[in-house]
């Protein structure tokens, strides 16, 4: 899961839904006014009739019905309080509570052959309220029975009504085919004689009954004609209409909607199914056929059509309103389990109230956001799928297969530029839009990135500016000096670094959070050329080339990281206290009782929590006044980007009360230090990976562990931790199950973790070192030639750990680390010579520092800066 901008994608692509205009594919006319109370409101949730209709009160459909349009209407939650507001609206303005209703459509595709006409108002009267002129959809059966009533009238015979009425059938169709203001057609067979159509229309069958329904017609004091209830007609009219729509010279051939599954009791449910269509599917294939109504109870068999058959497309409507919140949800994730989404359309199936309307388009949004939500949660889908879904079913795909024309435009939402680090996406920019705007105080936005000692900087702009930048499309970037990946923490340079030259910061939109503190918003930056070319010296960047390797070898990174801190805070004297918490041990429960805990970590969870963080444990640390946050697992971008988002607020909450939250290796030489242990897991296709290539990734981690320490243990003081017997991963470079005096700790399968790195790291350049060494060992499928090591390896014997193929010790100082790494030319070579030499120089410079320090001068240093 993209855990990194959850709860920020979560709020934009609710707003991006409720911005997406909707093209409603099947709707039906509004009653006239003058009509509207002929009908019993009911009807809005139920296609029941008579006793069946009134025990629908009981419903979940009705009772969340009442509560949204009690909301709406702002009366009592009662079924009776909602009759009487509405009845108070349709008195006091029908037009504008019916502009209400349909808020968001922006055409109406109505299928307006009911038998009802004069009770209805016309499709155009859906002009009034939708942004693009409505379109008609031509209900062949309620056609064709107006002729067949016709021609047994101005006929003397059978035969001849027949074939007048055939004849004129076919002539209206085709007329229809060229009208502009006929977008497609829709046939009820399903209600009629069922979806089991005959692969051939039987001429002679349906002359028979017509000669049924000529006979009963031309009888004394007969009603006219109005259902075709015989099933060779209903079959032969379906075939005429596509064979006429598959004959047409047209290349954008009108789409047939047929109606499937849930419907009124006068249909026979088990010839509803939509799979009943796949012969007729195969025998037209040039004709689109839109399946109806979301197929219900038939969804799967739906999203079977619309998978395997190019010319099916699925409707997902009809639902909303009439079943419940969990069928809503079922169906729409039953009809993604197999169909592409771009084969998905959506309707209201709205009819004669206008609140039919109103209650589907309210509740296809919840379920919208909460389905697709847990699609880009579960790590299915992305923001910028999510995104695309709602974009396509509610208006694209439709505009396409029924030839609207129409152009999407969302409510002023703008676009940041595409000079940002790849194009910024639309649903991102609503984002930073959102968080700036939505607030009556001013608003600042944080753009950060790490340098190479691991020093998190940052620029501050007022929101004032940023909305001017989105709203005028101009690149929201900001110009540093270069030094800036080459500079100490007291802000020296190296010597060969001159003073002139830009780079630019991009802010990554997929970064986007809340905080760290209130008023703030904060994105992490690439660094970029000045022409938006990419700094090969940028850790991100270089993170990012990691990982695209990682997916050249058909497999996808899970990190998941844990933050160890220690609290501590400044004395009289000048330097750093403990919190006085007696009993501090660890995962003990007097520890949790410390005003630390309430005043700083709990609100830090909460703030990480309100920004789609979810925190997986808290526990205390062993040493006094430390405490562990386990993060949850990511890709490794969102992963990196969240463990510095979470630092930055456990920092700012210490601060908030006196408090220093500190990342120090040892800033307790007696007790037990202080770790950024990562948790490394592989998957391919959402499966685990084999065995064989798990194994080989962790191989080459080990093959170039001493190297890759330079960047995991990165400052002279990393190595003050870096000690067997005290579950630090001990010395030795080696692995074992389950084993914390190692430094790589098997957990299951593909998931270990990697316990020889501390928190004053660059976690970027520190995981970048760490793919690319374990994609070389799946590339040159290397072998895990260490074995499993589940005892100290410091306490085996040295032949012990020779026949385990433990032969060499982890870095003891950054000198040594850094020579390693200079003399390993294969992780140069991945990394990159100009990265290495880099890093090198701005480590040796920074080493030369430190030991320019007394000890205790270099402890108060570094907690000042991590």
């Amino acid at each position: 899961m993209d855990i990194g901008d959850f709860g920020v994608g979560a709020k934009a692509l609710r707003q991006l839904i409720q911005a997406t205009p909707i093209i409603d594919n099947h709707a039906h006319p509004l009653l006239k006014k003058s009509h509207v109370g002929e009908h019993p409101l009911l009807s809005i949730v139920s296609e029941a009739h008579a006793e069946a209709l009134n025990a629908s009160r009981t419903s979940l459909a009705l009772i969340r019905a009442v509560k949204q349009l009690s909301g709406q209407l702002g009366c009592g939650e009662t079924w009776e309080a909602v009759e009487s507001a509405i009845e108070r609206e349709r008195e006091s303005d029908y037009d504008g509570w019916t502009r209400q209703c349909l808020s968001g459509i922006a055409c109406v595709l109505v299928d307006d052959g009911l038998d009802n006409e004069d009770a209805v108002e016309p499709y155009s009267h859906f002009d009034r309220f939708a942004t693009s002129p409505s379109k008609r959809i031509v209900r062949i059966e309620h056609l064709a029975a107006k002729l067949i009533d016709d021609a047994c009238l101005a006929q003397h015979s059978s035969g001849q009504a027949f074939e007048a009425t055939i004849s004129k059938f076919e002539v209206a169709l085709k007329d229809a085919i060229s009208d502009k203001e006929v977008v497609g057609f829709k046939s009820v067979i399903c209600y009629r004689t069922g979806l089991d159509i005959a692969s051939e229309e039987n001429e002679a069958e349906a002359r028979s009954a017509f000669e049924a329904i000529f006979t009963q017609r031309r009888a004394a004091n007969a009603a006219p004609f109005t259902r075709i209830n015989h099933r060779p007609l209903n079959q032969l009219i379906v075939h005429r209409l596509a064979q006429l729509i598959r004959d047409s010279e047209d290349e954008h051939k009108k789409p047939i909607q047929f109606h499937t599954g849930l419907g009124d009791n006068d249909l026979t449910l088990t010839k509803s199914s939509p799979s009943h269509l796949q012969e007729f599917a195969r025998q037209y294939p040039t004709v689109p056929i839109v399946l109806l109504h979301s197929g219900y109870p038939f969804v799967r068999e739906m999203g079977y059509m619309a998978a395997l058959y190019a010319n099916v497309y699925a409707d997902i409507g009809l639902v909303f309103p009439l079943v419940n919140r969990d069928g809503q949800e079922s169906v729409m994730r039953h009809v993604l389990e197999l169909c592409p989404w771009e084969k998905v359309i959506w309707s209201t199936d709205g009819h004669w109230f206008p609140e039919t309307y109103f209650l589907s388009i309210v509740q296809m949004r919840e379920v919208f956001h909460t389905v697709l939500c847990e699609f880009v949660q579960k790590g299915d889908v992305t923001w910028d799928h999510a995104s695309s879904i709602v974009q396509d079913v509610l208006f694209n795909t439709s505009n396409k297969i029924y030839r609207l024309g129409l152009t999407l435009q969302t409510l002023d939402l703008p676009i940041i530029s595409n000079s940002a680090p790849g194009p910024a996406t639309e649903v991102e920019s609503q984002q930073l839009l959102q968080l700036l705007s939505n607030t009556d105080r001013p608003q600042y936005l944080r753009l950060y990135w790490i340098d190479y000692t691991g020093t998190p900087r940052m620029r501050i702009i007022p929101s004032r500016q940023v909305i001017s930048a989105l709203k005028s499309s101009k690149p929201l970037t900001i110009t540093v000096t270069r030094v800036i990946l080459g500079q100490l923490q007291d802000d020296s340079i190296l010597s060969d670094i001159g003073p002139s030259g830009l780079y630019k910061l991009h802010p990554d939109l997929s970064s986007l959070r809340r905080g760290p503190k209130e008023g703030y918003t904060m994105l992490m930056c690439d660094c970029k050329e000045e022409d938006g070319s990419e700094v090969n010296l940028c850790p991100r960047t270089l993170l990012k080339k990691a990982v695209d390797q990682a997916r050249e070898q058909d497999f996808e990174l899970k990190f998941g990281f844990e933050i160890e801190l220690v609290l501590v805070r400044y004395s009289r004297s000048g330097n750093y206290e403990l919190h006085d918490a007696d009993g501090h041990a660890w995962s003990t429960a007097r520890s949790m009782d410390h005003e630390v805990v309430e005043k700083i970590l709990e609100p830090a969870i909460q703030r990480l929590d309100e920004a789609g963080v979810y925190v997986e444990m808290l526990h205390a640390e062993s040493a006094k006044g430390q405490f562990e946050i386990v993060l949850p697992p990511a890709s490794p971008m969102a992963a990196v980007d969240t463990l510095v988002f979470a630092r930055e607020v456990l920092s700012t909450c210490a601060r908030a009360h006196g408090y220093k939250m500190t990342l120090h290796p040892k800033p307790i030489s007696e007790a037990c230090g202080t770790a950024a242990h990562t948790h490394i897991s592989l998957a391919s296709c959402n499966q685990d990976v084999s065995k064989q290539v798990y194994e080989s990734f962790y191989a080459g981690i080990l093959s170039h562990l001493r190297a890759i320490c330079a960047f995991t243990y990165s400052n002279m003081v990393s190595y003050e931790r870096v000690q067997d017997g005290v579950w630090a991963g001990g010395t030795w470079v080696a692995w074992g199950t389950q084993n914390r005096e190692t430094p790589l700790r098997k957990i299951e399968g593909s998931h270990w973790e990697v316990k020889c790195i501390d928190g004053i790291a660059n976690p970027y350049l520190a995981m970048a070192a760490l793919v690319f060494a374990g994609v070389n060992g799946v590339a040159k499928q290397e072998k895990l030639v260490w074995g499993d090591c589940t005892k100290d390896p410091a306490t085996l014997f040295w032949e012990e750990r020779l026949n385990m193929g433990i032969n060499s010790n982890l870095p003891a100082s950054i000198e040594e680390a850094l020579v390693s790494l200079v003399n390993d030319q294969e992780m140069t070579s991945l990394l990159g010579e100009h990265v290495v030499e880099r890093y090198v120089a701005v480590k040796k410079a920074e080493t030369r520092l430190l030991k320019g320090m007394e000890t205790n001068e270099r402890k108060k240093w570094i907690i000042d800066r991590y």
